[in-house]
């Protein structure tokens, strides 16, 4: 305040070099401007999962229209100039003149920001899609789009670019069929890239077919001239078999399902399957109006408190347990899919997919204790089964909590020693600090010295850590390298009660991992380009899903891009990151030089791969093949480097990827290496 009454009292504030803006400096924007300024305000970024999301988008649109009871198909196509098609048999959008704007209902849906039929719950009751944003945002994003409207008899069409109309509503047709077909090409202005991945796409529409089991969803690729169609009459039971599909089964699943109408939420609708297997690890994915919510939400806390309840009570009444159990136990192999419907869902969290509907975790609590303990009563041989892999899970948790101790005890801001290889950067604000975990004592060494060391923490690590996917948590500790890691990281394990505090219940106890200590705000993966580079990130990516997931939600987690190639003609030398970017740079410096043919050989790097023109190109073969300098700016240095941030989705793949190679089921391994096999370059054997 001090400061600002000096400046105050100048009497010529342009004296001081200070730019105060003018009410001439408030920008209006229209329409769907604040769409193309600001993209990622709605889809999250406009790299390739923003790209993707369009996709989504339009989508959910179709489903709601499943949800609404009116649309049993819906057709995907990747075409072959880049667009994208969906097709239902839903009503279609109305196209008749809206009642406020005077113009086509269909422009006002297409081209305007919060218009839609969700907000009254009286065209649709249950809706993925609240605010109205989600069409018009593709729209706004598209080079082109073209919407085709089956209605009362008759065919319509308009035509956008960016937003905009560029044709009016017009009648081109008639027809006997209803519904919509959006096309639309993303803007190559706009996103980084505009190539929609196949497997990607797929992975969202196998998961509503999931969760939708009354529709039938078809994509095609014009591209290659592919196409898979996904329906599941099993819906969410089928979908516990399919992700437990690399596991060994202890149990049949187990459906829940119930319904309660309430003045606040309206009617919420409840389905849970769960099942069990012989493994250690918890995997449970609860969606909430078919959207993922990844941070979980009162939904997920009632059903867990409801599942640690109801088993207790049945242990203590059929004498099977020896002591209380408490949440952990129950978790450890189970799997479960929670599937909820409700008219006014509320969402929190860092990434808005963690639901807080107060009320909900009450419903959720009361339905699973009741069906729950019905399904053991009429089934005791599946019950004992449960309660003894509980068992065993009590007593190798027992055994964790020396191993947990350890850490604790050997963790930096509790004791003041830190792990003898990891070298510390000076400054000490989190939030200005990153960790290198890096491959290999030899890279270890060259980002040691490549390193700012103010902000950059090095951990080297020796070889590939275990792998976790099949280890108890009391084995995962009692690795020197993955204890290190914790140590480093700041990892602290909490004990929480799943929000029971008040009702002075801890039997639903878990133990967590905590960020409240993390000593760094970026923490990167450095590994070399090769397939052990690949096999080590994707070990550490499966380490961080499991244990450490909240590294990955908060956006703390990135993966390093060493290049692989060094290109170098004279004293000039260029980085490149694929074979793509490579070719470009030859072809940049041939252009420039075209009549120079110089021959020389590199042994600078481990691998010289062409050399001509002049131009000598190597390639990488590890990290421990850079100087340092080369490793500080071609990988490390902030303004000239490359990160790839982790999200919960490419985590996950790692764990699937981590189960498929090295589980115990033989002909899921099998079946991966034959569809991949014509991808791997550059084999290590």
């Amino acid at each position: 305040m001090d400061d600002f009454s000096s400046i105050s009292k100048k009497s010529n504030i342009e004296e001081l070099g200070i730019n105060y803006y003018k009410e001439g400096d408030i920008q209006v924007l229209e329409g769907l401007e604040p769409v193309r300024k600001r993209p990622a305000m709605y889809i999250g970024d406009v790299g390739e999962r923003g790209l993707h999301h369009l996709v989504h988008e339009v989508v959910d649109n179709s489903i709601d229209e499943a949800l609404a009871g009116f649309c049993k198909n819906i057709e995907v196509t990747l075409h072959s100039d880049g667009s994208c098609s969906v097709k239902d048999d839903g009503r279609g959008i109305p196209v008749g003149p809206h009642p406020v704007k005077k113009i086509s209902t269909l422009e006002v849906v297409m081209c305007t920001l919060h218009a839609g039929g969700k907000f009254d719950k009286t065209s649709y009751k249950v809706s993925g899609g609240l605010h109205g944003v989600g069409a018009s945002c593709v729209n706004a994003l598209s080079e082109e789009m073209i919407v085709t409207v089956f209605r009362e008899g008759k065919i319509y069409q308009q035509k956008y670019s960016r937003g905009t109309p560029t044709t009016p509503v017009e009648e081109i047709g008639t027809t006997e069929r209803t519904g919509t077909i959006v096309r639309f090409k993303p803007d190559p202005t706009i996103f980084k890239t505009t190539v929609f991945k196949f497997e990607r796409v797929a992975q969202r529409l196998q998961e509503l077919a999931f969760l939708n089991p009354s529709v039938v969803i078809t994509l095609h690729d014009e591209r290659t001239n592919s196409s898979e169609t996904y329906h599941y009459e099993g819906g969410i039971v089928d979908f516990v078999k399919f992700i437990d599909s690399l596991e060994t089964p202890l149990i049949k699943p187990i459906y829940i399902s119930g319904s309660v109408v309430t003045e606040i939420s309206g009617e919420v609708k409840v389905e849970i399957a769960l099942t069990y297997n012989t493994g250690y690890n918890e995997n449970v994915l609860s969606y909430v109006n078919n959207i993922n919510t990844i941070e979980g939400g009162t939904h997920v806390t009632g059903f867990r408190s409801a599942l640690t309840r109801t088993l207790n009570a049945y242990a203590t009444a059929n004498k099977l347990s020896k002591e209380q159990l408490i949440g952990d136990d129950f978790r450890e192999g189970l799997t479960a899919v929670i599937s909820l419907m409700l008219p006014e869902p509320q969402f929190e969290g860092q990434t808005k997919t963690k639901l807080g509907n107060g009320e909900v975790e009450g419903i959720v609590r009361t339905i699973v204790n009741e069906k729950l303990w019905e399904y053991l009563e009429n089934n005791p041989s599946i019950a004992r089964k449960i309660i003894d892999k509980a068992n065993l899970a009590a007593e190798a948790r027992i055994a964790a909590r020396k191993s947990r101790e350890l850490v604790r005890r050997k963790n930096a801001l509790e004791s003041g020693t830190l792990p003898g290889k990891l070298a510390d950067c000076s400054i000490r604000d989190p939030e200005k600090t990153e960790l290198f975990i890096v491959e290999g004592d030899s890279a270890g060494g060259s980002a040691k010295q490549g390193r700012d060391r103010r902000f950059q923490a090095i951990l080297p690590l020796k070889g590939k850590i275990l792998n976790v996917q099949k280890s108890r948590l009391s084995k995962i500790l009692e690795n020197e390298e993955i204890r290190s890691i914790f140590m480093a990281i700041g990892a602290v394990f909490k004990s929480s009660s799943n929000g029971n505090e008040k009702e002075g219940n801890n039997e639903d106890q878990e133990e967590t991992f905590s960020l409240s200590k993390i000593r760094y705000g970026k923490i990167i993966l450095m590994a070399d380009a090769d397939v052990d580079g690949s096999h080590i990130r994707t070990l550490l990516l499966t380490l961080f899903y499991l244990y450490m997931r909240e590294i990955i939600l908060d956006g703390k987690l990135y993966i390093a891009q060493p290049p692989l190639y060094k290109i170098k003609k004279g004293k000039e030398e260029f980085y490149a990151y694929n074979d793509s970017e490579r070719d470009a740079i030859i072809q940049k410096i041939k252009k420039s030089s075209p009549n120079v043919n110089i021959v020389s050989e590199s042994a600078e790097e481990s691998e010289t791969v062409s050399s001509s023109d002049g131009i000598v190109i190597s390639r990488f073969k590890g990290l421990g093949e850079m100087n340092p300098e080369q490793l500080w700016q071609t990988t490390m240095n902030p303004e000239t480097r490359t990160l790839l941030k982790v999200t919960i989705e490419n985590a996950k793949e790692s764990a699937r990827i981590i189960e498929t190679l090295m589980g115990e089921k033989v002909e899921p391994r099998r079946k991966f290496i034959e569809e991949n096999a014509q991808f791997v370059k550059n084999l290590d054997i």
